[in-house]
């Protein structure tokens, strides 16, 4: 038997696929098959995932804090501003209120590069009322401050 031409000879009639509406070939979805289950709940964070990151927190503060708290307060110092020897090392400065008692010198100018005792001194010498010096050198900002009399 031969088929007419123009019509799909596996259309209709195959045994074992009956034909569904919209879909031929492959059976319909829904009530003769289980349910898909549920996706499961997420899960939460563990107590020791929460500490780890806690944890990583306050160590990355207190670095940050610690960092801050260990700079020099006279690379902040500008002409005018009144400094301290600072109470943590004899060899730093910081800068205070120029009407506290603590306050030990003027800034009366500041000048950025690398100084040695000889040449912070000789550049100091050329102030008008110039009494001391503090050189910062080494890592970072390297600057001189001439300071005189509060």
């Amino acid at each position: 038997m031969q088929q007419p031409q123009g019509q799909n000879p596996f259309a209709q009639g195959q045994p074992g696929f009956p034909q569904q509406p919209g879909q031929p070939g492959f059976p319909q979805q829904g009530a003769p098959y289980a349910p898909v289950p549920p996706q499961p709940a997420r899960r939460k964070p563990s107590f020791k995932t929460i500490k780890n990151i806690v944890i990583a927190v306050v160590v990355i503060g207190v670095a940050v804090g610690g960092y801050i708290a260990s700079r020099d307060d006279a690379d902040q110092a500008g002409v005018g501003d009144c400094l301290k020897a600072a109470s943590s090392s004899s060899d730093r400065m910081e800068v205070v209120d120029c009407s506290s008692s603590e306050a030990e010198g003027k800034v009366l100018k500041k000048v950025k590069g690398h100084f040695t005792s000889v040449t912070a001194e000789t550049e100091c010498r050329k102030v008008d009322g110039a009494m001391g010096f503090y050189a910062e050198t080494g890592d970072g900002e390297e600057f001189l401050l001439c300071f005189g009399k509060v």
